[in-house]
């Protein structure tokens, strides 16, 4: 959120003394370069769960001989699956956030999408596992931020913080009840 507050402020400043039509003009054609590079994030972010889950299916199935690895073919697959589906779909996500958190230009789109690929990709380097959805959520909450504080619809706002803080302890509970239930029944088998 704060590093889309502040890349937003930044570009508004760049711009600032052009016609709003000239800038939505150019932020327009420059969020097909920031909505691909976010694909890519996305890609290279996600990609990596659909990777571990099939190559255990490869190798549970003896396709991978006594060796465990990631076949190259599978990481492309996977990348280029999630970047693919993000480009074709991910714009509609953006728009729902974009009205639901804040009304969004194209330059604001740009800069919440580049914000948001940044954060996806050094994440990704670093090998931290981050939600996309929620990266982009605050990146959005960001760029409206940019404009004034009541810019941002703040009750739609919580509930995705609520959503933000809630997630790891939900699914590590679902997760543990689910091993309780059928760890029991596995080794019976």
């Amino acid at each position: 959120m704060i590093g889309s507050f502040l890349f937003s402020a930044l570009v508004l400043r760049l711009v600032r003394n052009t016609p709003p039509r000239k800038v939505n003009n150019l932020f327009k054609r420059l969020q097909l370069i920031s909505v691909s590079v976010y694909s890519l994030g996305h890609g290279t972010n996600d990609a990596q769960k659909t990777m571990g889950i099939i190559s255990l299916m490869l190798f549970s199935s003896g396709f991978l001989g006594n060796e465990f690895f990631v076949p190259w073919w599978v990481i492309i697959l996977s990348h280029t699956t999630i970047a693919l589906g993000t480009i074709a779909g991910g714009w509609r996500v953006i728009k729902t956030m974009g009205t639901k958190i804040t009304k969004l230009r194209p330059i604001n789109g740009f800069c919440a999408e580049t914000s948001g690929a940044g954060v996806i990709i050094a994440s990704t380097v670093f090998g931290i596992p981050v939600s996309t959805t929620h990266v982009v959520s605050g990146a959005i909450m960001g760029v409206g931020l940019t404009k004034r504080t009541s810019a941002v619809h703040w009750s739609v706002a919580r509930n995705i913080v609520w959503a933000w803080v809630l997630t790891i302890p939900v699914t590590a509970f679902v997760g543990a009840i689910s091993y309780l239930i059928l760890n029991p029944i596995i080794n019976a088998l």
